[in-house]
């Protein structure tokens, strides 16, 4: 099984939040230590007669406390995952798309695919539309032909070339836009798949990304599928 579903943005390429599941974790197990060092300190405090005064000050203090952890502020929301979209059992993503990226996200439950998909040697190419802030000029354009240097080394030369507004849907929240500085959109195809790869390139050259909207892997394209939709390619 094979299938093409845009990924909303903010939504992450995966059926759960792992992050906030060991940020739970975490903060269960701190609750616990908490406990158990109030336990021991009011039985020491029976013991010995310690004042009560110290004894809540031992509390205050203790691991996991209020003071100790800034208990009143409140935890950051669960982030959404595809699990919210009604898709198949079974199935998981070929490959990722950044949690503040949009677009076409293949899923499979087909490990020989998935493989096919996503190794490097297979280059399979990927095209994005980047929202860039400021003028493309041709020489930035070069650069990301050529191949641009990052921290993990130089990457492969990418085509890139300026279009025209392209007809996408309204993301939300909105793009926050500088009215001092001109923005352009481009769109560029690598054959890699580094961590949050376009935007360091468009980043190196000068132009910061804005919105990222991934349109096709391969011979496979988003083409008329809104935010959440879903079909099946085979």
């Amino acid at each position: 099984m094979l299938i093409a579903f845009n990924k909303p943005f903010r939504v992450l390429c995966q059926f759960s939040d792992e992050a906030q599941g060991r940020a739970s974790a975490a903060g269960a197990g701190r609750t616990g230590a908490a406990e158990a060092q109030g336990r021991a300190g009011a039985a020491g405090a029976r013991r010995t007669g310690a004042a009560n005064v110290q004894g809540r000050a031992d509390a205050a203090d203790a691991p996991g406390s209020a003071s100790a952890t800034g208990a009143g502020t409140a935890p950051e929301p669960p982030r959404q995952t595809l699990a919210g979209f009604g898709l198949p059992p079974g199935v998981y993503a070929a490959g990722r798309l950044d949690y503040d990226s949009e677009g076409l996200l293949l899923l499979t439950d087909d490990g020989g695919l998935a493989h096919r998909l996503t190794d490097p040697r297979h280059k399979q190419p990927k095209t994005y539309w980047v929202q860039v802030e400021g003028d493309p000029q041709d020489a930035q354009l070069a650069a990301l032909r050529n191949g641009v240097v990052l921290k993990d080394g130089p990457t492969l030369p990418a085509r890139v070339r300026r279009i025209d507004v392209p007809a996408l849907w309204p993301r939300d929240p909105p793009v926050r836009f500088r009215k001092s500085v001109p923005d352009a959109w481009l769109e560029l195809v690598i054959s890699e798949g580094r961590n949050r790869q376009v935007r360091r390139m468009t980043a190196a050259v000068g132009l910061p990304t804005l919105r990222l909207v991934r349109v096709a892997v391969g011979g496979y394209r988003l083409d008329t599928l809104l935010p959440g939709q879903w079909r099946l390619l085979q």
